[in-house]
């Protein structure tokens, strides 16, 4: 085993083992807290530019298989576990993490006290860091680093091309339209299974190229990276505003947010994993929701003809808003989860029921 280093921006450092590509490499540390899915999080366009580091502590023990990628290759900058299983056992499984990071170039590192990382991060905040074979290349490479907030990570992780996502449609299907700043398989799969004909574009589609299409609704995606990063994305949902159903999903959320004037900004150590509790205000009810963001919604700078519909049970951060005339619906957490709980798939349907009362 190949001795090597996560380097924190601070100058901490914790040692451990090479697992993936011997490669050195910087990125935003962020820790999540799901106790399993670490297929779907290494496959989430949203970790795109971070360093994950999962706070659960066995990572490996049902391998990887191919079904429960999140999108076509691995997003993570780097991953950081306590334990690398390399025996995994499952009946899907066909190989291993470390071989599944080898062979698409992605370093890791294991064999580090992840308890002791995510007290710092929770303690101090997010920070930038490496995984390097020394603690001095590491602090190098730090040091002559982009920032994560200043860098427009949604061109890395959309779409080339306008993609169909292949579904059997029954009689009337509703065409939905996908803006697609880092999304997920598992949005559109949800999408498909009620009756949706969904097409993904890219993120710098004018507004006018997807309305010349005709669409029942506009889904403006999750993904990576600082909202303030986007007036292009800000910009052409504007234009969308009045002119068709939209539903917007975390990055979506605060995309929209911002059209109405709305400020972000960003958390002390963001909300990552599948355990975080959310209150629907309209009914009370409070749903366990997966999550994966590091800005918020300043709730504050929302005007009065936008009504907030849920909020963390944690830190009252707005997790969902709509707007109280027009057909405009959003949430700060994955209602599609994977990994997470399937509790809040009922958004989906909300979104649906939304689109039929328009029409």
């Amino acid at each position: 085993m190949k001795n090597c280093f996560l380097v924190l921006e601070d100058k901490s450092s914790f040692n451990g083992y090479s697992i993936g590509s011997s490669t050195d490499v910087v990125g935003e540390v962020v820790f999540s807290t799901s106790m399993t899915g670490y297929q779907e999080m290494l496959t989430d366009p949203s970790f795109a530019g971070q360093i994950v580091v999962p706070t659960y502590p066995l990572i490996g023990n049902y391998g990887i298989n191919q079904v429960d990628s999140e999108s076509s290759k691995i997003q993570v900058t780097g991953f950081a576990i306590k334990q690398d299983c390399d025996f995994p056992s499952h009946s899907h499984e066909t190989v291993t993490v470390n071989n599944f990071l080898k062979s698409q170039n992605i370093p890791g590192i294991a064999g580090i006290d992840t308890r002791a990382i995510t007290r710092r991060l929770r303690s101090k905040g997010v920070m930038m860091g490496a995984i390097a074979s020394s603690i001095e290349s590491g602090v190098k490479l730090i040091k002559s680093s982009h920032g994560y907030g200043e860098i427009d990570l949604v061109r890395r992780v959309t779409s080339a091309v306008a993609e169909k996502w292949e579904s059997n449609l029954q009689s009337n299907p509703l065409r939905i339209l996908v803006s697609d700043y880092g999304v997920k398989y598992n949005i559109l799969r949800l999408l498909a299974e009620r009756n949706c004909d969904v097409t993904v574009f890219p993120a710098d589609t004018p507004a006018k190229d997807l309305m010349d299409l005709n669409p029942d609704g506009v889904l403006l995606s999750p993904g990576p990276g600082d909202p303030e990063m986007l007036n292009y994305a800000v910009n052409n949902a504007k234009n969308l505003i009045g002119n068709v159903p939209i539903f917007g999903i975390c990055l979506g959320n605060q995309i929209l947010a911002r059209c109405f004037g709305a400020k972000t900004y960003k958390l002390k150590f963001g909300h990552r994993g599948a355990n975080h509790p959310v209150k629907d205000l309209r009914s009370g009810r409070v749903y366990i929701t997966a999550q994966n963001h590091g800005y918020s919604v300043d709730r504050d700078s929302l005007p009065n003809d936008v009504e907030i519909t849920h909020e963390s049970l944690n830190d009252s951060t707005v997790e969902g808003f709509r707007h109280k005339s027009l057909p405009i619906m959003a949430i700060q957490y994955h209602s599609e989860a994977s990994p997470g709980p399937k509790d809040n798939e009922y958004i989906f349907d909300e979104f649906i029921d939304m689109i039929r009362k328009h029409k």
